[in-house]
């Protein structure tokens, strides 16, 4: 198993799988600050598990954040939830 400091080495240096499996293991940590920098900095990996958690609470606010951030997913789940 890569430890988090080699994950984060890899991040850096724009490999995808690397920060895929930053936001898997944030997740699985229900760390969600970290999936927050994760989406910052481009993963649509944390944009997909952010906008689960916030269909799940209902957190509409939440939505409209990750989709400003450039996650379109949670925009169109967002426009789905406002429609119910």
């Amino acid at each position: 198993m890569t430890d988090h400091e080699t994950l984060r080495a890899l991040a850096d240096e724009g490999n995808e799988t690397a920060l895929d499996r930053l936001a898997d293991l944030a997740d699985a940590r229900g760390d969600v600050e970290e999936l927050s920098e994760l989406l910052d900095e481009g993963s649509d990996r944390a944009g997909q598990l952010l906008t689960r958690r916030a269909v799940a609470a209902k957190d509409l606010l939440e939505l409209q954040r990750i989709a400003d951030a450039g996650h379109d997913p949670a925009g169109d789940e967002l426009e789905r939830l406002l429609r119910r």
